[in-house]
């Protein structure tokens, strides 16, 4: 398996295309199987341009990608990988998959199958039978209303397929920067299922720590949390602001003033866990409280029974959080093959703006997955899994780890 990425800075979209079309293929030992690029929002203007130019200096059954606040990749083909943010790039992603199904999609938005429709709807909207076990790249529209009602979708056809991706952030107003095959698309979601001899393996580094200590919620409706109880007690159930205001006062002055503007919730997702570690927890923001009834409401629906916690984020929490993920892949996957490349999805609050200083996030993975190639690009909501299923979240950097599949060559 072979993959390439090279990223060009060059003004000109003509010049850039040129550029990147001309390293990755002669790095490549044959013809390419599966194209992904990534533009920064100085070009939008000329995201109807794009594919065309490239399809016209690239012989590729499948090319997709998006345009982004900030794109990743190499300068050349043995450089280290650049985060180049607000300013104008051009990253392509080239590979060579013997032995991998390669199947390309586009959902436009209105043409997506209902949640209460069968499996079968999001199979053949797809192209592809779960029975393969495609691993997803998905790219969509940030003005995509039912972009929950996607993930839930495919995590219902495909339950035990991990997925990938980002919302392109390219201009603030509605446009096509969404690209599949030979075109611009304005709205919906563009993809990639791989099947055979392929797995993706998942990071997904939110960026937070907990304070307190986790509770049960006792009672809440739609998105409102109204009691929670100890974990272990039935019979202790208080006011989430109360518990928010103990925890609080148990920091210290840093953390105390930190949480004036960075507090967050965390949401257990996998209801059998029962010993709690980073990752396990789906972040999400506190947005109200309601003094008189001390009740809090979160940016996601609630159920009773459900374990939280709340948490803070900062660049040290970050940079520690993604650092304890990628020591904790290292030691997870050693009996796994060697990984081929891997894919970046940042959001654009993380970078030099929460670190600063630039390359952060892509210079610790490779200090954890030296001489893996890595390519990607800053995002307005960030597409990755958490307990088994998978969600849109924010402040996130998600890494999707390509590698052969453990079950060794078979054909798609």
């Amino acid at each position: 398996m072979e993959w390439v990425n090279a990223l060009s800075r060059r003004p000109s979209l003509e010049a850039a295309a040129d550029e990147v079309s001309e390293i990755a293929q002669q790095a490549l030992s044959g013809p390419p199987d599966l194209g992904l690029v990534f533009i920064s929002s100085a070009f939008a203007s000329e995201y109807p341009r794009l594919m065309p130019l490239l399809r016209q200096r690239l012989d590729i059954p499948h090319l997709i990608g998006c345009g982004g606040g900030g794109v990743v990749g190499s300068e050349s083909t043995n450089s280290s990988t650049v985060e180049i943010e607000g300013d104008i790039a051009l990253s392509l992603t080239l590979m060579r998959l013997p032995q991998v199904r390669v199947q390309s999609f586009f959902l436009p938005s209105d043409e997506l199958p209902d949640l209460d429709s069968p499996p079968q709807r999001w199979i053949e909207a797809v192209g592809v039978s779960p029975e393969n076990n495609p691993q997803f790249i998905v790219l969509a529209d940030p003005f995509m209303s039912r972009i929950n009602d996607l993930l839930q979708g495919l995590d219902y056809a495909y339950p035990t397929s991990p997925k990938v991706g980002g919302l392109s952030s390219s201009p603030g107003m509605r446009g096509a920067n969404l690209f599949f095959d030979d075109r611009a698309v304005r709205e919906g979601v563009v993809g990639v299922a791989l099947s055979g001899n392929i797995a993706i393996d998942t990071i997904v580094a939110q960026g937070c720590r907990p304070i307190g200590k986790p509770y049960r919620i006792a009672e809440g409706e739609r998105n409102i949390i109204l009691a929670l109880n100890e974990l272990g007690a039935t019979d202790s159930a208080r006011p989430p602001l109360e518990v928010l205001r103990d925890s609080i006062v148990e920091l210290s002055e840093a953390d105390r003033e930190l949480a004036q503007n960075s507090l967050f919730i965390g949401v257990v997702s996998d209801e059998f866990k029962q010993t709690l570690e980073p990752g396990d927890f789906l972040i999400r923001n506190l947005i109200g409280v309601d003094p008189q009834a001390g009740a809090v409401a979160i940016g996601d629906r609630v159920r009773p029974g459900q374990r939280v916690q709340f948490h803070l984020r900062d660049a040290k929490t970050s940079a520690e959080d993604l650092e304890t993920l990628l020591q904790k892949y290292g030691r997870d996957s050693t009996t796994s093959a060697s990984p081929f490349g891997a894919l970046m999805f940042s959001c654009l609050g993380r970078g030099e703006g929460l670190y600063g200083e630039p390359n952060f996030d892509s210079r610790l993975f490779h200090r954890y997955l030296d001489g893996v190639p890595l390519s990607g690009f800053f995002c307005n909501g960030e597409i990755g899994p958490v307990g088994g299923s998978t969600f849109l979240h924010g402040y996130t950097s998600v890494f999707g780890i390509l590698r052969p599949a453990l079950t060794g060559n078979r054909e798609p």
